[in-house]
């Protein structure tokens, strides 16, 4: 199935929770917000969120400096 994950569609497998989706990319998901459809999703809901076909996920990542 077809979503898009920061302004680029990317195919996935059915049944792809948030938790997968950050896991399978170069993210360390201490350090990033994921909006999905316009909406914050909290990390403790990321395993039980299911994408669905033509999500929009962006995922936002923060880093400390001064």
């Amino acid at each position: 199935m077809k979503i898009t994950v920061n302004g680029r569609e990317m195919e996935i497998a059915d049944g792809t929770d948030l938790k997968l989706l950050i896991h399978s990319g170069k993210v360390d998901p201490d350090r990033v917000i994921l909006v999905l459809n316009d909406s914050v999703v909290k990390n403790d809901l990321w395993t039980r969120t299911i994408l669905a076909e033509g999500d929009r996920v962006e995922l936002v990542s923060f880093v400390g400096g001064g």
